[in-house]
């Protein structure tokens, strides 16, 4: 598969939000504003690459060979947790107000489904370095893309009129509903 391939089909096609329900802890929670989308989006997409990056070279250079790969999901999740812990540290000392922004759910990329989903999806497509660098980062993008159309949405809907039985949550989940639907538009890309 072409990287350009890769690089739609994460992003718009194969959403990882949109289309594979992946990552929506952090999508809900932190789509705010998009300021702090942003700031997870980055963080993620840091997260994402690196994680998927290390756990391909683990995969083939220690799993395969020495026939260990029912450990993969353990070692991929320590391998996750690991980067995300180093990620926390260096927004702390060099972003505070993002790292404070993000509060909690910086922490969470942990358990960010997105993060071990891409991770998985390099090996069990058997992609090689580069191919999982992109889909690695077009998956990031897409996450990203994801964070940035909701914390839009509901930064607009904040200034809305909504009926009262609608207000706050309802209204996210509708929103995102619909925009999983209108992603299914662009299926025929890839």
């Amino acid at each position: 598969m072409s990287i350009t391939a890769i690089l739609i089909s994460t992003i718009l096609v194969n959403n990882y939000v949109f289309a594979q329900f992946l990552g929506i802890c952090p999508f809900l929670g932190v789509s705010n504003k998009t300021d702090t989308s942003l700031g997870m989006g980055v963080a993620v997409t840091f997260v994402v690459t690196l994680a998927s990056i290390v756990c391909f070279f683990i995969q083939k250079m220690i799993l395969d060979p020495l026939g260990l790969a029912y450990l993969q999901t353990i070692v991929f999740i320590l391998v996750i947790a690991a980067l995300v812990q180093f990620v926390e540290m260096v927004l702390k000392k060099t972003t505070p107000a993002l790292y404070s922004a993000l509060g909690i759910y910086l922490p969470l990329i942990t358990t960010n489904c997105v993060v071990l989903g891409v991770a998985i999806q390099n090996i069990v497509a058997k992609y090689d370095l580069i191919q999982t660098i992109a889909n690695s980062i077009g998956a990031s993008i897409g996450f990203t893309l994801a964070l940035l159309i909701m914390a839009g949405v509901r930064e607009k809907l904040e200034l809305a009129d909504i009926p009262e039985p609608l207000k706050g949550f309802p209204i996210t989940l509708l929103s995102a509903g619909l925009m999983s639907v209108a992603f299914t538009g662009f299926a025929g890309l890839v």
